[in-house]
């Protein structure tokens, strides 16, 4: 068997060794793949075999890891596995989460079986469970931790330190402690490296970091990964309106939150949403694209209509027709980049209602340049194909006008988007290119009918 090292860096050679294992149930090779995988491994292995198997190789996943395993599954793929497994393994299963994790499985598991997760809490358990649900779903509160060790001001750095050698460990992602007041208030900051560095008879209130940094448990996770980027943060305390520290959010809640907006942008473009499982059943990923196929193919037809108005020009002039796609792609394309930038330039929190104007007079000259260049280009090689100086002129000046009207659309479409409570990485390329392609169409054949007949 290959060592773990080659297994991580040969995921391909460890899913082919994971189905092999399985097509003969083979235990004694799948507990051995398992003995060294991270959760997020399995999870992974996990979403890298059909919907049908998941199943089978949860049965053999060693039980201390398997609340952890769910967590790490994408939403759509978890349900899938839940569905094979009975309510009491589901529970057994999440027993030994944190509320904030616990509260991800409420979410988004059935509700027979979220039901069932809080039946088998205690007390203390269902109430941080409820606490962490009244916060919005994609708020700091959802995936905020509550063991964050608080010490309080007024107390010696040697007893701080005693304090810890009774805990014998200290939460990962700990750099430092959490400083409050006797009511919980939250006062800043100990810095391990000063709790260790200073005269241990010294205050905690002396050596402290007054300006530490916190956030609401209301704010949104999107503002809060813009925070960890830009301060290169490794955990933040949170703190309630009243001043009073709830708990903190760690690195590696944030590398999943991140990991989430990214893969948000890139399948969003084509109309998926982040938790589309690869394997999930045929029947399911159908209906899940249908509804945006469907969506493009309307918009196919408004163009398709657009054109029909043109018919008479476009029997008249055959060359028109060969050269008609030329605008609306190019339209597409110039919009497309525009669209592009604005997305992830409103997902980063870089645009603002003062730094709005100045980014679409930029993105207009720029089509504009780019409108003219091409429209010279197209303009020449249209006229040596077909050897009309009228068509070359429609077509020259169909291009500037789509150019334009497609920049200004991609600018325009996600910041109306965004502003109506649309997301713009998942409509806003329907709409540019419904736009694109009937200005396109328009300009283009609304021009040779003016001018060539």
């Amino acid at each position: 068997m290959t060592d773990t090292n080659e297994q991580l860096n040969n995921s391909p050679a460890l899913i082919d060794e994971v189905m092999e294992a399985l097509a003969d149930f083979d235990k004694e090779v799948l507990l051995g793949l398992f003995a060294d995988l991270e959760a997020a491994e399995i999870a992974r292995l996990l979403e890298s075999i059909p919907d049908s198997q998941r199943g089978q190789l949860w049965s053999v996943i060693p039980q201390d890891r398997n609340g952890d395993v769910l967590v790490e599954l994408g939403e759509v793929a978890r349900l899938s596995l839940v569905k094979y497994l009975e309510h009491e393994q589901v529970v057994e299963a999440v027993s030994n989460l944190e509320s904030n994790d616990l509260a991800e499985m409420v979410d988004t598991l059935p509700d027979d079986v979220g039901e069932a997760i809080r039946q088998s809490l205690d007390y203390h358990g269902l109430r941080g469970l409820e606490a962490t649900l009244a916060f919005p779903e994609d708020s700091v509160g959802r995936v905020m931790e509550t063991d964050a060790i608080a010490v309080r001001s007024d107390i010696t750095l040697e007893t701080v330190l005693r304090f810890l050698r009774n805990r014998e460990s200290i939460p990962d992602h700990t750099p430092s402690l959490m400083v409050i007041d006797r009511q919980r208030v939250f006062q800043g900051v100990l810095h391990l490296s000063d709790l260790l560095t200073h005269n241990p008879s010294v205050l905690v209130e002396e050596v402290m970091d007054k300006d530490g940094l916190f956030i609401a448990p209301n704010a949104s996770q999107h503002d809060l990964a813009i925070m960890f980027r830009d301060l290169d943060l490794i955990s933040i305390a949170v703190v309630d309106e009243d001043g009073v520290l709830l708990g903190r959010v760690t690195l590696d809640d944030m590398v999943d939150i991140l990991h989430e907006e990214a893969d948000h942008q890139i399948l969003g473009a084509v109309g998926l949403d982040e938790e589309e499982d690869l394997f999930s059943p045929i029947l399911s990923s159908a209906k899940r694209r249908l509804f945006w196929l469907g969506i493009n193919l309307a918009t196919a037809f408004l163009a398709a209509w657009v054109i029909g108005l043109f018919e008479a020009t476009l029997q008249q002039i055959v060359a028109l027709a060969v050269l008609m796609p030329i605008v609306a792609s190019m339209g597409g394309i110039a919009g497309g980049q525009t669209l592009t930038l604005m997305i992830r330039g409103l997902a980063t929190g870089k645009i603002s209602s003062a730094n709005s104007k100045w980014l679409a007079y930029k993105e207009i000259t720029i089509s504009a340049i780019s409108g003219v260049t091409w429209a010279i280009v197209v303009g020449i090689v249209s006229y040596f194909w077909f050897s009309d100086i009228r068509i070359s002129m429609v077509l020259a000046a169909s291009m500037i006008v789509n150019l334009l009207i497609a920049s200004l659309s991609g600018f325009g479409i996600p910041m109306l988007m965004k502003k109506v409570g649309i997301d713009p990485a998942l409509a806003g390329g329907v709409v540019l290119t419904t736009v694109t392609d009937v200005i396109g169409f328009v300009s283009f054949l609304g021009l040779a009918t003016m001018f060539l007949l």
